[in-house]
């Protein structure tokens, strides 16, 4: 099986590094992205929105022979349930880590913009929850594979309009919940509630983790995307 990795912000295709390895010992084709604008000034990537890299990893699906499985980490998740509104009969299953499939018209979050794009703000910006289980020698180690991203990026609203989009199967790794905890989580969440309920065939699995396994536990992860890939 063809399977598509896409990062979340700031991060590039390296971010999957220790995940590899395992995906192709169980027999798949493995396409890491490192997505259009990644680290360049804004001169270079103002006009770079979250329908371009949509449209990049489109690009992608489009050159495989076959159907294939999306994965997609954070907001990298936005743009595997793009590639699935726009392609629904080319992709086999979206894979979501630690994320949640938006609807239409939201976008990522809001962060900082400084010189025209937005610089990763460093792990301390983020709530305990999100990077507990990431020591210090884990968060020296992967700041310098983080990367600016265009300011468009973040808060571009996607643009869904195809319904089909619904019946593509669709697993929910998430850090923390289980199918029953997330389901109680989403259900507050109004939009988010009603996109994810349309959904013909979703299910959500526990990583036991905080919000970048592919740092902190890359072999769970490993394990729970070779299972979502089998089913």
């Amino acid at each position: 099986m063809d399977i598509i990795l896409i990062p979340g912000l700031w991060l590039d295709a390296s971010s999957w590094d220790e995940v590899i390895p395992g995906l192709e010992a169980a027999g798949h084709r493995v396409h890491p992205l490192t997505m259009p604008g990644l680290g360049t000034p804004a001169s270079e990537s103002a006009e770079i929105g979250i329908a371009d890299w949509v449209d990049s990893v489109v690009q992608v699906v489009d050159s495989l022979p076959d159907s294939c499985i999306v994965v997609g980490h954070s907001g990298g998740g936005n743009v595997a349930w793009g590639v699935a509104d726009a392609r629904p009969g080319r992709v086999s299953r979206v894979i979501f880590v630690d994320t949640v499939p938006p609807p239409s018209g939201f976008g990522i979050s809001e962060f900082t913009v400084r010189d025209g794009v937005i610089p990763f703000p460093g792990w301390d910006y983020f709530p305990d929850e999100d990077v507990h289980d990431l020591d210090e020698e884990t968060r020296e180690r992967t700041v310098p594979l983080t990367s600016s991203v265009p300011a468009r990026v973040p808060t571009d609203q996607i643009v869904l309009a195809n319904r089909a989009r619904y019946d593509v199967p669709v697993t929910l790794l998430m850090g923390g919940l289980d199918q029953e905890a997330f389901e109680a989580q989403i259900d507050q969440w109004g939009p988010y509630a009603d996109e994810f309920h349309a959904i013909a065939d979703a299910e959500v699995v526990r990583i036991g983790s905080a919000h970048w396994p592919q740092f902190s536990v890359p072999a769970r992860l490993t394990e729970l995307l070779n299972a979502a890939v089998a089913r």
